[in-house]
């Protein structure tokens, strides 16, 4: 991997309430990784995105939703995601960012990361949900198509992000990958969901149980995710990358250590630097303890830049691949369109 200039896409409107205060889907999340960077004198490259334009939010969601969402007011969309008069604008902004960052990898081939609020992962064709108004990451796949032939997107939250498995399900141009806690909300993502049509086999669902970590993600990487991505050879790799896999995270049950994050997202990249001419970017999605998220984001920005990662949160509680069984079931399901 080549150490380059990390950037990274900002906007002080990030840093706005989606949810009610004191939620887990809070500024602090951002604010944390802002004064981190400062703290330790990292000052990546800041790009100022602008609002996503319809045509290309469209893509991915109907006309009437975004109107719904705009004209909204106030009040939730379902029992877990809050409207706010200005969540339409922010969301907009938040899918503009996720543009900016794929326009950057694409046009300087350097690693960028998206640091955006509300997340997108979870937002439907038609529905906001899971604390997601507007699918960023699939809005910027739809946008990088219109420029290279494949892009694939690795979902590394610890919620399925149903939003972007739906959005690309019937694609063979677009990859979808996978890795979440398994009987959780939104409850989708089983391994045995593949694609569908011609998007048969692109869908790589790897659900994993309770208390997994760092052997069962490192199973997953090299079994599945890596051999994936070096056969369907894409020309830009997109991270969705939600920290509330860390053992830290009050919102679920997996165990992945901060070091476990920084193996995963190394190898992706130096992986990227080999078949894609370094074209990768990360989207922020969930993570809801801010140390954890903050160790993890700033690590990878650091490694990213060529810099020596010194990670805080490296306990393993899974060193003997506790997730093995369910490893094995989803190795034999992608082996039928992979070779695994």
């Amino acid at each position: 991997m080549r150490a380059d200039t990390v950037k990274m896409v900002y906007h002080e409107d990030f840093l706005k309430l989606t949810q009610n205060p004191g939620h887990p889907e809070c500024p602090e999340r951002l604010s944390g990784i802002m004064a981190c960077l400062e703290e330790g004198e990292m000052r990546p490259g800041i790009i100022t995105p602008e609002p996503a334009e319809r045509r290309d939010v469209e893509t991915v969601h109907s006309a009437g939703y975004l109107e719904l969402l705009k004209n909204f007011g106030k009040g939730r969309l379902d029992a877990d995601t809050a409207v706010w008069p200005y969540t339409y604008d922010m969301a907009m902004l938040a899918a503009g960012g996720g543009i900016a960052a794929a326009r950057n990898m694409l046009d300087h081939r350097e690693p960028t990361f998206a640091l955006v609020r509300p997340p997108g992962h979870h937002a439907t064709e038609s529905q906001g949900m899971g604390f997601c108004y507007i699918n960023n990451v699939a809005v910027a796949a739809n946008w990088l198509r219109k420029k290279v032939d494949r892009v694939a997107i690795v979902d590394i939250d610890v919620h399925h992000g149903n939003g972007t498995n739906d959005t690309f399900l019937d694609r063979s141009d677009v990859l979808y990958i996978s890795t979440h806690q398994w009987g959780i909300y939104p409850g989708t993502g089983p391994a045995a969901q593949t694609g569908t049509g011609q998007g048969e086999g692109f869908t790589v669902n790897i659900p994993m149980g309770a208390h997994c970590g760092d052997a069962t993600f490192e199973a997953a990487r090299e079994s599945i995710i890596i051999p994936v991505l070096e056969q369907f050879k894409p020309d830009a790799l997109l991270i969705s990358l939600g920290v509330d896999a860390h053992y830290m995270d009050p919102l679920s049950s997996l165990t992945l250590s901060s070091k476990g994050y920084l193996d995963l997202m190394k190898r992706m990249a130096d992986l990227a630097d080999e078949i894609c001419e370094n074209r990768w970017a990360v989207f922020l999605e969930g993570g809801y303890n801010v140390h954890a998220l903050t160790d993890v984001v700033v690590n990878t920005m650091a490694m990213a830049d060529g810099r020596q990662p010194e990670t805080q949160f490296n306990e393993i509680d899974d060193a003997e691949l506790i997730g093995q069984r369910r490893i094995a079931e989803a190795l034999e399901i992608h082996s039928r369109y992979w070779k695994l």
